[in-house]
């Protein structure tokens, strides 16, 4: 078998030779290659030519492709490897369609969860019936009437003893430092606090490493390319340990140290607490931990015979994994992007913080940290998140495999097996579905006449996903970036560093490649 895949991966990096020989030919060519927006398809490599040359701006190169394309496009990879070939689309109408409209025919599928295999049979990675449990008990969970409580009071826990010392700090020194280092560290600590009771302390003065924290921007550094090269190209990677998987193995393993200790303080607490799985205690209630074990011992079918690719021992590593990408990540992300739209545009950011100051009453208060139903009545802050999420949604791109035969809306016709790339970062920058002004920063589109924020369907507005798989906690994470952002602009002044430098990664989680350099100062209130 190693001799498979070593005979693979030979045949490909030939195939990327040929592909780089392709690309110079056509660089010498024609000097104004940019005009051609649409990729050629070369014989035997395929498009491979133009993705190798716009790798390092892959989101805004499919974004132009689209834009030139109607909104869908099929991708032609190398003719040598024909799982390289997939369509590429930001139409809302087929979005609809593949998410929600004909769903059965777009499951997660084998090929999915060998590519976010570290995920193992957590929530993103599994269907039917496994994927209905996680969904079952992680809404037990949000919707428990303690939850926004737990939540507020873990958000204020960490901006008192974390955010605020450690943005003081760098105020009063007058130092620059990364926003988006701090933010994730922030959520990184809040998720852990939520759904393992443990603050591991990240985001502190000194900014301490942690192996597990980090390990979340290497993981989704090199998912990204998993999509773009041959499995057999990867797996070879993976097993000499080099490459963009060497940094995998290296998260993979943080994330089993870091998980699997705090799962046992866990078991270890349920024990203390009673012995009675049922006990009804707030603390023993609000331990998600505890509601997936209440779920599993009341499945009629053994919980070892929904398991795809786990074990009953790792499944509780593989569901709290899955919740902490998707807290981590996704607030991150929103909140770096949102403070760099903010410094890009003055007046935008003076509305969203004379909101925050007579809404909240905050004006005569040096410091007072306001209650979550505070937030519904930051009308112009939502929007202005809305507005971030249009432009840099925090999934940039959502992969499905067809199981059947059909037809797009677009007309596209979709044969069994058929990579869909479903391109969210491409579908807030259409002018065709945003209007000539999409790539203006415009909080002012998401308030209707009333006053209140405008709904946009899903399928338009994908930043939380669509159809059956929408984002479960999507109010969860509103609140607490509201939280965090009107905490921020009433308390201090920022300019971004060098706004030049900061662009969009090169992954499926749509970060700042460089960070967001940034320095504070301490508003006088």
């Amino acid at each position: 078998m190693m001799m498979a895949i070593c005979s693979t991966a030979v045949a490909f990096i030939f195939i990327i030779v040929l592909s780089l020989g392709c690309y110079m030919i056509l660089k010498l060519r024609c000097r104004s290659s940019d005009d051609k927006v649409v990729p050629r398809n070369w014989p035997l490599v395929g498009m491979m030519p133009a993705l190798l040359k716009n790798a390092h701006r892959v989101h805004e190169f499919a974004t132009d492709v689209l834009k030139h394309s109607g909104g869908t496009f099929e991708f032609k990879g190398p003719a040598a490897f024909a799982n390289l070939s997939m369509l590429a689309t930001s139409d809302p109408a087929n979005i609809h369609h593949v998410l929600s409209k004909n769903f059965s025919n777009y499951p997660k599928g084998p090929e999915f969860r060998k590519i976010f295999d570290i995920l193992g049979d957590g929530i993103f990675n599994v269907d039917s019936q496994l994927w209905e449990l996680h969904r079952k008990t992680t809404l037990s969970f949000l919707n428990h009437a303690q939850f926004y409580t737990l939540l507020q009071t873990n958000v204020w826990h960490k901006v008192e003893k974390g955010l605020l010392p450690v943005l003081d700090w760098f105020a009063e020194e007058g130092a620059e430092f990364d926003l988006q280092d701090v933010f994730q560290r922030f959520t990184f600590d809040a998720i852990s606090k939520l759904v393992l009771h443990h603050d591991p302390e990240s985001l502190c003065l000194g900014l301490p490493y942690v192996p597990c924290e980090k390990a979340f921007n290497h993981a989704v550094d090199a998912l990204l390319y998993r999509h773009i090269f041959p499995e057999s190209f990867w797996k070879l990677q993976n097993w000499l340990g080099i490459g963009k998987e060497k940094k995998l193995i290296q998260a993979y393993r943080a994330f089993d140290e870091f998980i699997y200790s705090a799962l046992k303080r866990l078991e270890e607490r349920m024990m203390m607490i009673t012995p009675n799985i049922d006990n009804n205690s707030d603390d023993h209630h609000l331990s998600l931990f505890t509601a997936y074990v209440q779920a599993y011992k009341q499945q009629e079918q053994p919980q070892a015979a929904l398991l795809t690719t786990t074990t009953t021992t790792k499944f509780p590593r593989d569901t709290f994994l899955s919740l902490m990408f998707a807290g981590r990540d996704t607030t991150s992300s929103t909140l770096t992007w949102f403070f760099y739209l903010l410094a890009q545009n003055p007046l935008v950011q003076a509305n969203a913080r004379d909101e925050i100051e007579n809404k909240l009453n905050l004006k005569q208060e040096i410091k007072r940290f306001f209650k979550l139903e505070e937030c519904h009545k930051l009308v112009y802050l939502h929007a202005a998140l809305c507005e971030t999420l249009r432009l840099f949604p925090p999934l940039a791109i959502q992969h499905k495999v067809s199981t059947a035969m059909d037809v797009l809306p677009s007309g596209h016709l979709v044969k069994p097996n058929t990579r869909i790339i479903l391109l969210f970062y491409s579908s807030g920058r259409m002018d065709s579905i945003w209007g000539e002004d999409c790539m203006e920063f415009k909080p002012e589109r998401w308030i209707s006449g009333n006053g209140r924020i405008k709904h946009e369907p899903s399928y338009k507005f994908p930043a939380f996903n669509a159809g059956p798989r929408t984002c479960l906690g999507k109010e969860m994470s509103f609140v607490q970036m509201k939280m965090i952002a009107a905490i921020i602009l009433h308390h201090y002044e920022f300019q971004v560093v060098d706004s030049h430098s900061v662009s969009p990664s090169d992954s499926i989680i749509i970060q700042a490649k460089h960070g967001l350099k940034v320095k504070f100062t301490k508003r006088s209130m």
